[in-house]
């Protein structure tokens, strides 16, 4: 695998993105909570390098401090649609924060001439999660009892 073609991070107006490692995933142990996706992707990396990019990544504001994270839930498809999701620390919440670095990744992922697509899902009462997926210009496809389905489709 050619590191150097490695994303290694991408800078937004306030937010570094940080796509995790087992190094970071190890400095950041203890001072910040990671849910068990992150341990899985880290898992399925070991197996296959090429999801590097494709999972996790944090969002650490101007001082360093971790924000939250946010990513892809792996590789495009054959039809060349990649979902993608994010958290935001409560205390960081209300900032801008996911918008601006979901952003970020979206514009990233955009890069790969095989990504046409970026979706999402989100509880149909998470406003928050809804404006934020408003405000980057996606468009509902569906909605099940629980959840409701999102894509942005390249060019937008």
């Amino acid at each position: 695998m050619n590191t150097n073609s490695l994303p290694k991070e991408i800078q937004t107006e306030r937010l570094k993105l940080v796509p995790i490692t087992e190094e970071l995933y190890r400095n950041l142990y203890g001072s910040y909570e990671m849910g068990a996706h992150i341990s899985l992707h880290l898992d399925d990396l070991k197996q296959d390098q090429r999801l590097y990019g494709w999972g996790a990544w944090i969002a650490f504001d101007r001082s360093g401090a971790p924000v939250g994270d946010m990513g892809f839930k792996g590789r495009p498809d054959k039809a060349g649609k990649v979902e993608i999701g994010y958290g935001v620390k409560e205390s960081f919440q209300g900032n801008g924060y996911a918008t601006e670095g979901v952003q970020g990744l979206i514009d990233w992922a955009f890069s790969f001439p095989e990504v046409r697509e970026v979706t999402a899902e989100c509880y149909e009462d998470n406003m928050p999660s809804i404006r934020v997926l408003e405000k980057l210009g996606f468009e509902r496809t569906a909605q099940s009892k629980e959840l409701v389905f999102w894509r942005l489709r390249d060019g937008y």
